[in-house]
């Protein structure tokens, strides 16, 4: 599933955050994956606003960097646009439809969803199964974005030296990644998993049923605020607090004073996306939180989440079970792992 076509051929995950471009391709070796090469590098700051790109060259220019960082030689990409520019539906449609006629039918249909002329939106779908209690019918997810979202994407890989074969929806992507993770979780069946992304300036939400996506909801909080609090408070460039953060050498009094308080305001945006999800569904309660992102990595956030929200918790690791390619340090990428949800999501669209 993605707003440009499918492929076959060897493909390079590209997740553009707000503060980073993250790379990841990946080999198959029968139902093993290794991870051939990776990188992480930064971006300058406010080329990125909220998963908007503001400075494309900028973003290509990081692109580029990380490419020739992680010694991939491929040139084909995939990339994805972020929940708040993509509208999703379900939609019914007749089952005996073949596919040149699902795809007229689908985008005769669309205009009913989309409050954007047409012509100005890349579409896609993915047909679900049958209609429960309905066996004439199917289900079709339907996935739409503005075009210039998805221009905007190809035109940064572009300046990066990379050809964009996939654009894809964030949500899919770490759907893709998480389906690597869930033989380790103890969830029942059709249970819930709130994946939890905090990033640098925008914490979201997923909750998946079966593996599949059925709610998505983005916030502004991040681990920027504890960089720029930092920063503030022992007088140093975002660069130098960026560092302090992730290698230590920063006070005693960090730690009480600047870090228990934006755990703790962590713990709160996650208790606050859950209250909106249920406050909006029939449910009230998650089965597993699985926490993703940058900010994942902080010793000791999982245990205090579970504590506090009385839901088991995990930090993410989609690359958990692969092996590592000769080139990639392990000790990096463990890491870097929990903020490699959506790269992964998009390099396993290599193996479609």
């Amino acid at each position: 599933m993605g707003l440009v076509k499918k492929t076959q051929s060897p493909l390079i995950g590209v997740d553009i955050s707000s503060t980073a471009v993250k790379l990841l391709q990946l080999a198959r070796t029968g139902d093993r994956f290794r991870v051939e090469h990776y990188a992480v590098e930064p971006l300058p700051p406010n080329a990125v606003v909220e998963k908007n790109l503001v400075e494309v060259e900028a973003v290509g220019e990081a692109i580029r960097r990380a490419v020739a960082r992680s010694g991939s030689r491929i040139k084909q990409a995939a990339a994805a646009v972020s929940g708040s520019s993509v509208i999703t539906k379900v939609i019914p449609m007749p089952a005996d439809l073949d596919e040149d006629e699902l795809e007229s039918q689908i985008e005769l249909e669309a205009v009913n969803y989309i409050p954007y002329p047409i012509e100005e939106v890349n579409l896609d779908f993915e047909v679900l199964g049958p209609m429960p209690g309905n066996s004439d019918m199917m289900q079709v997810l339907l996935a739409a974005s503005r075009s210039e979202n998805v221009e905007v994407r190809a035109s940064a890989l572009e300046l990066g030296g990379l050809a964009a074969k996939v654009i894809d929806v964030e949500a899919f992507a770490i759907e893709n990644a998480y389906a690597l993770m869930a033989g380790s979780l103890n969830v029942p069946q059709n249970g819930l998993v709130a994946l939890v992304d905090v990033g640098a300036t925008m914490t979201t939400l997923n909750v998946l049923r079966g593996g599949r996506s059925i709610y998505t909801r983005e916030n502004v909080f991040g681990g920027k605020q504890l960089t720029d609090e930092v920063m503030r408070r022992y007088s140093l460039s975002y660069e130098e607090a960026g560092l302090a953060k992730r290698q230590g050498g920063l006070p005693e009094s960090y730690e009480i004073e600047v870090l228990d308080p934006f755990k703790e305001a962590m713990v709160q945006q996650v208790s606050r996306l859950l209250q909106f999800f249920y406050a909006g569904s029939e449910f009230n309660r998650v089965d597993q939180v699985v926490l993703a992102g940058g900010c994942a990595s902080i010793p000791g956030i999982a245990a205090m989440i579970e504590e506090q929200l009385g839901i088991p918790t995990v930090v993410a690791n989609p690359l958990a079970q692969m092996t590592l390619g000769p080139r990639v340090q392990a000790h990096a990428l463990a890491q870097d792992a929990p903020a490699l949800m959506i790269a992964c999501g998009l390099a396993l669209r290599s193996f479609d």
